[in-house]
């Protein structure tokens, strides 16, 4: 799992900056659309797989493993409520899965089950997702880390993403530090920088 920046994508998004995203090395995307059908969804993964592929760029796809699949996708993202990490990697060997954790003893679970990297989070708060547990903070970082490469997610900005990756964290996953400003390129060269 070598994506050091996950830009989590949904159909809200402009799509039109993914190319250009990628390039400047956002080097992982998720695909993220909850309220999407499935064939919705497998053309949105499809489409993200064609912008982002050229530059070399891993995608995801959040919560379904037969999405993923069906889209030629490189991996799935599983939740707690999700298909188990083992099952989907009895059903998918060659793909890389990853597992939502919210403490070290859920990485290692995650890790024994198969999981390739553990999204890791919130560290801090975060306005893109209702109903959120309470941020867990670096230090929560800096203890879990060191069984699988931690992804981590939740209000990170350019700000912060430095001090996560110091804790420990392989990457960072992010949304509205990357869509919800004036220059999401300009806004993701800074993350890139940061995670660098």
């Amino acid at each position: 799992m070598s994506a050091h920046l996950f830009c989590l994508v949904s159909e809200r998004d402009d799509l039109s900056l993914l190319p250009a995203l990628a390039e400047a090395g956002v080097d992982g995307f998720q695909v993220r659309a909850k309220s999407l059908a499935t064939g919705a969804l497998v053309v949105l993964a499809r489409s993200v797989l064609a912008a982002v592929r050229p530059a070399g760029a891993l995608v995801v796809v959040n919560d379904r493993l037969d999405v993923a699949l069906a889209a030629g996708a490189d991996g799935v993202h599983l939740g707690a409520d999700d298909l188990a990490v083992a099952d989907a990697r009895r059903l998918a060997p060659g793909l890389v899965i990853g597992a939502t954790c919210r403490s070290r003893a859920e990485v290692v679970a995650a890790a024994d089950a198969g999981a390739d990297y553990a999204g890791f989070g919130p560290v801090f708060a975060s306005g893109s997702k209702a109903g959120l547990p309470a941020p867990l903070g670096v230090a929560a970082v800096a203890e879990a880390a060191g069984v699988l490469p931690l992804v981590a997610i939740g209000g990170i900005t350019a700000a912060t993403a430095g001090e996560v990756r110091a804790a420990g964290a392989h990457g960072v996953a992010v949304i509205g530090s990357i869509w919800r400003q004036p220059d999401p390129l300009g806004a993701a060269k800074e993350l890139v920088a940061a995670v660098a």
